[in-house]
């Protein structure tokens, strides 16, 4: 299960990477500073999956006379602080780039770095994506979507797999 899930965050982290040096790269190319906050943004995400993997190494730790019971426990509380930051930096941003625009609108130039970027995220996230869902799919079995997810003593998975979608053209 561990391996399953460690594989999943690390193609998740890969594919933020590399979304993050793309919105670089046309931030480099285009002078824009929405665009270096979205890969302040993508780098925030690929931090996400750091989070994630230091659960699962912390929740492999036997237990000890401090945590009797061991501590699996750390595998959700890192999930969480992960569901935190995505809201949290992921708002804060989206909103600091709003205000910005609002108070010095500037017109578009150059859409074609843009769909570059949306073309590349969305190849990205979806590789991530399919490594998600298959491994989503082997875990699951016969349950249907919600019992797997109720039942599940891994969120990591699901997290990476829920968290995908909507966000490819970020």
């Amino acid at each position: 299960m561990a391996a399953e899930s460690t594989r999943v965050i690390y193609a998740a982290i890969a594919a933020n990477l590399a979304i993050a040096a793309t919105k670089f790269t046309a931030a480099a190319f285009t002078n824009s500073s929405a665009m270096i906050s979205e890969g302040i943004h993508s780098l925030v995400d690929t931090g996400n999956g750091g989070l994630m993997l230091l659960g699962v190494h912390r929740s492999a730790k036997p237990a000890d006379a401090e945590h009797p019971f061991g501590y699996g426990k750390e595998l959700y509380f890192w999930t969480l602080i992960v569901a935190i930051v995505i809201f949290a930096v992921g708002g804060g941003i989206s909103a600091y780039e709003g205000l910005l625009h609002l108070l010095n609108p500037a017109p578009l130039s150059n859409p074609t770095w843009n769909y570059g970027v949306l073309a590349l995220a969305f190849v990205f996230e979806s590789y991530s994506f399919a490594v998600a869902f298959r491994a989503f799919e082997r875990e699951k079995g016969s349950q249907s979507f919600w019992q797997s997810i109720h039942k599940s003593k891994d969120p990591t998975t699901y997290t990476v797999l829920l968290r995908m979608p909507p966000r490819w053209w970020d």
